[in-house]
């Protein structure tokens, strides 16, 4: 008898909100540098950096391009007259205080801000400064780490609170043989667990386990403590340059106990500041001679990966573009990024990947080689993909 085929496997649903326009907001107690570091991911001056708390009351957003060889290698090749590369959309929100949950300073404002984006840059601060007041008085990074984890996660038990109370109202009549009562305790039974999970095992709800019916309930609560996090460690340029801090083990510590897997990244915006107003050879020589780089690329792919965003690129002499889309999108879906009327009209893609025409050297030869596919609606898009897509009148 032949083999059993494997069943086959279920995708995994994701935790966030559906979509391909997703947004990571920059979190942090006031004067930690947020706004600094707005400025120079941005190259504007739209975040209002001052040495008060609230400086920044309404959230600014910009664009912010996602460096990748992959683009600039195409873009050697096809000479588009016009490039455009993946973006990171990034919103400066304002500085979070103790007591934020119930309302402290801008605490409501600032916690439905949260609410709104998809992921977290959180930026702690790391460096002693006396000209640069700190909200607690002193310059703590596992107590502010502390503090935020602490209102986000009491903000998501009250609204869980809150859930829990207006769906035990309606399921007390329930009777256990219809579909539709049954479906309805599940969900029940799942907004209780991420209660558990708040309080019981004190967790944030990103970092319990879950099923993938699970998840469709846990996004449908928008939680705080279910977007992905980086950490962004703001060092003094001394410390960035030498690669010490006295605060960098420890926060890594507690990373790796509270909040296990989620990056960690050092940088300097007082050191990011000073290369962003030099010409691109001044700063390069200026990298060389202090021995670093500069990170806000890699912050960038950090935060762009966090939202498991991917790229697939479109080319040719008129214009070389990637499209973001999240991981697991389908062909028709991705399409749609482009225009409706190719996903609602979909009929195949003309699919390589970076690698093989890279390899290669040019369509011709991929094509040549049998590398060219047709991908029909169940195809899953891959990181690099080049799309040409066709479809219906």
């Amino acid at each position: 008898m032949p083999p059993k085929k494997a069943p086959p496997r279920e995708k995994r649903v994701l935790l966030g909100r559906p979509g391909n326009n997703l947004k990571i907001g920059i979190v942090g107690l006031p004067n930690v540098g947020k706004s600094s570091f707005f400025n120079v991911l941005s190259e504007t001056d739209l975040g209002k950096a001052a040495n008060f708390p609230y400086a920044t009351i309404n959230p600014e957003e910009a664009r912010i391009p996602v460096p990748d060889v992959r683009f600039d290698w195409l873009c050697d090749v096809y000479k588009p007259a016009s490039k455009v590369p993946a973006h990171l959309t990034c919103i400066d929100i304002a500085g979070l205080t103790a007591g934020a949950s119930t309302g402290e300073g801008l605490g409501n404002a600032f916690l439905s801000h949260v609410r709104a984006v998809d992921g977290i840059f959180q930026v702690v601060r790391s460096f002693d400064d006396d000209e640069i007041t700190h909200v607690e008085g002193d310059v703590n990074p596992i107590r502010d780490m502390e503090i935020i984890q602490n209102e986000l996660r009491l903000k998501d038990i009250e609204w869980v609170e809150k859930a829990l109370e207006n769906m035990k109202k309606t399921t007390r009549s329930l009777n256990s043989t219809s579909l539709a009562d049954k479906a309805r305790k599940e969900e029940l039974a799942t907004v209780e667990k991420v209660y558990k999970v708040l309080t019981v095992d004190e967790k944030d709800v990103r970092k319990a386990e879950w099923t993938n019916k699970e998840i469709d309930v846990v996004n449908g609560l928008s939680l705080l403590t279910a977007k992905p996090v980086t950490y962004l460690v703001n060092l003094s340029e001394k410390d960035y340059v030498r690669k010490k801090n006295k605060w960098l083990a420890k926060i890594k510590a507690w990373i790796d106990e509270n909040n296990p897997g989620d990056p960690l990244i050092p940088f300097s915006v007082a050191l990011e500041e000073r290369l962003i107003s030099l010409s691109p050879e001044e700063k390069k020589e200026e990298e060389q001679k202090m021995g670093t780089t500069s990170a806000l690329a890699k912050i960038t792919q950090a935060g762009y990966s966090s939202l498991e965003l991917i790229r697939y690129f479109t080319c040719g002499p008129d214009e070389v573009r990637a499209w973001t889309i999240r991981k697991g999108t389908k062909a028709p879906q991705a399409a749609g990024v482009i225009h409706s009327d190719f996903e609602n009209k979909f009929v195949c893609g003309e699919i390589m990947s970076y690698d093989d025409l890279k390899e290669h050297g040019s369509e011709p030869a991929v094509k040549a080689a049998g590398k060219l596919r047709q991908q029909g609606k169940p195809y899953e898009m891959v990181d690099g993909d080049i799309a040409y897509w066709k479809s219906g009148a």
